[in-house]
């Protein structure tokens, strides 16, 4: 009977250790990277399926933009052809066409009709927001709720029941063809969503700090310019881009309440459509200049959008 030192021992029994747990956990780890007899989620490869997915609904959603953008480039013979002449030449007629080139039509008075008439009722609507978002949220009334309700029921009736309403009362009070009386209507028309949206980002202002300036003495108006509004800065934002997109690209109310005087982009875009001759081409063109504002509008406010948009989201 053979012994073994202390030294051939160390070495020995490591060698020999073959417990059923080493050989579960070593038999699962190898496994082709198995736990518990399941496949584990590769991240990588879910997210790369992810992305493919967003940029083939971005283009999707991207390819009538720019198939205008092409089509504004082409001649009208080449833009009326079927099917659509992708590789035809390229020209910038339809862009001299909607700058007046031959017709001496100038864009520029509808232009700054759209920025004047979208421009002043954003700010009137964010005026008369505001304060009425602070009362429904951080300092509710009574029945807020039938308040809200009240709001969003002015938007349920759509606009072309109330068209001939609103052109006999511009008539009988002498306002066709007024810019002023169409940023009435453009601030009506924005100021339900607009306290709406207010309403949820102010209530995510903390209570804590509106309390702080009362202990200050700080009054409502203080209180609304210095901080409410710092901290609601990107749902007001939000509000913003969005009013002013809804009022530069109304169509209905500019169409029927204006003429010659106070007549916005989007009807001087109507106004290349005709039943003779052929306007494709001058559509798209006056369609990617007259879209140029809002895009710019909304790049530059791009950070602010996103944050107000997402503001009061569960993180």
């Amino acid at each position: 009977m053979s012994t073994l030192t202390p030294a051939e021992h160390q070495k020995s029994g490591p060698a020999r250790s073959t417990s059923p747990t080493a050989l579960n956990t070593g038999s699962r780890r190898s496994r082709f990277g198995k736990i518990g007899g399941k496949s584990r989620m590769d991240p990588t490869r879910n997210n790369t399926a992810a992305g493919v997915a967003a940029w083939l609904l971005a283009l999707l959603f991207a390819a009538p933009v720019l198939w205008m953008i092409l089509t504004s480039f082409h001649s009208e013979t080449d833009a009326a052809t079927n099917p659509p002449s992708v590789a035809a030449n390229l020209t910038l007629d339809a862009y001299k066409e909607f700058f007046g080139a031959s017709s001496g039509i100038s864009p520029w008075p509808p232009l700054i009709n759209s920025a004047t008439a979208s421009i002043l009722s954003t700010v009137l609507v964010l005026v008369l927001a505001i304060p009425a978002a602070y009362a429904l949220s951080i300092r509710p009334v009574k029945k807020w709720t039938d308040v809200m309700f009240f709001f969003l029921s002015t938007k349920m009736m759509p606009v072309v029941a109330a068209v001939l309403p609103l052109f006999l009362f511009a008539k009988t009070a002498g306002a066709l063809d007024n810019i002023w009386f169409l940023i009435l209507m453009y601030t009506s028309m924005n100021l339900p969503i607009a306290v709406w949206m207010m309403r949820s980002f102010l209530a995510e202002v903390p209570v804590e700090m509106l309390e702080a300036s009362q202990i200050d003495g700080a009054g409502l108006l203080l209180t609304l310019r210095k901080i409410i509004a710092p901290v609601a800065m990107p749902g007001i934002a939000a509000t913003a881009l969005i009013c002013f997109i809804f009022s530069w690209n109304e169509l209905l109310l500019a169409r029927v309440l204006t003429g010659v005087m106070a007549g916005t982009a989007p009807v001087f875009l109507t106004g290349f459509v005709s039943s003779q001759g052929l306007f494709l081409a001058k559509v798209c063109a006056a369609a990617v200049v007259i879209s140029l504002p809002v895009l710019f509008a909304g790049f530059a406010a791009q950070d602010k959008l996103v944050q107000g948009l997402s503001l009061g989201a569960v993180k």
